[in-house]
């Protein structure tokens, strides 16, 4: 035999058991680097740089010609 419910659940303890799964807001943070917002543990997507290193080289550098 199949494990079934004795009794029904009241509509307030499924309301309580529902309460707790919500959505939260994305956090996020400054960058260092050139002070727009990125998420955090994140290659920021403006300037390409985490911790300080530059990761991801944007495309407008590699478009301008080096001065030499």
């Amino acid at each position: 035999m199949s494990q079934e419910p004795k009794r029904r659940h009241s509509i307030a303890r499924k309301g309580k058991r529902r309460a707790a799964i919500k959505l939260t807001a994305v956090k996020s943070v400054i960058c260092k680097n050139c002070k727009s917002l990125k998420l955090s543990h994140a290659i920021c997507p403006n300037c390409g740089f985490y911790k300080g290193k530059q990761i991801v080289v944007s495309k407008l550098a590699k478009s301008q010609p080096k001065d030499e």
